[in-house]
């Protein structure tokens, strides 16, 4: 019987921490302890890491695969590119999302730095196919991440934190940053 939490499925735990969850009390106290515990414990150059690999082994036949004749008509191989890089990347973007939902603006910010610093070298680092084939779509999305989370985040310290960091660790999108 000791290892029966080992043996639960992903929804039988799930089931059970919401639970005990709904019981109120010091329970409900300590798994909003566990649950804030766990939302910290990320490391930006392993997310980073992440968000390269999920790019970088995309496979481009992917591409070729998905164009061709569709509903609205023809859809490119570039057309095609555009809809698998956004879907790799919403998991991500989305995470930044929740951040900003729970009141976590710190988690917010570093978890959108990893998430454009991953992109970031995909974009510079990767030798994959695919990457050809994607051309400005990363960059683009990694721009579009970076003007959302400056909407969300309008505290003049978060901000020039977050240029900061790129001018570090992303030079070459540098550019991108307005002076302010």
């Amino acid at each position: 019987m000791s290892d029966v939490i080992g043996k639960l499925t992903s929804e039988q735990a799930l089931e059970i921490v919401e639970r005990l969850y709904r019981r109120g009390g010091d329970i409900r106290d300590a798994v909003v302890a566990e649950a804030m515990s766990l939302l910290t414990e990320f490391s930006l150059d392993d997310t980073a890491d992440e968000v390269f690999d999920a790019l970088d082994l995309i496979d481009v036949q992917e591409c070729f695969d998905q164009a061709g004749s569709s509903r609205d008509g023809h859809s490119s191989p570039d057309e095609a590119a555009v809809d698998i890089i956004e879907e790799e990347l919403q998991p991500f973007f989305d995470q930044v999302e929740r951040y900003h939902e729970l009141g976590m603006p710190e988690q917010e910010a570093t978890y959108c730095s990893a998430v454009i610093l991953g992109i970031y070298r995909f974009e510079h680092e990767s030798k994959s196919e695919f990457k050809q084939l994607a051309a400005d779509i990363p960059a683009e999305c990694a721009g579009n991440l970076l003007q959302d989370w400056r909407a969300r985040n309008p505290e003049q310290t978060r901000i020039d934190a977050m240029y900061a960091f790129i001018r570090e660790r992303c030079p070459k999108w540098a550019s991108w940053l307005k002076h302010e």
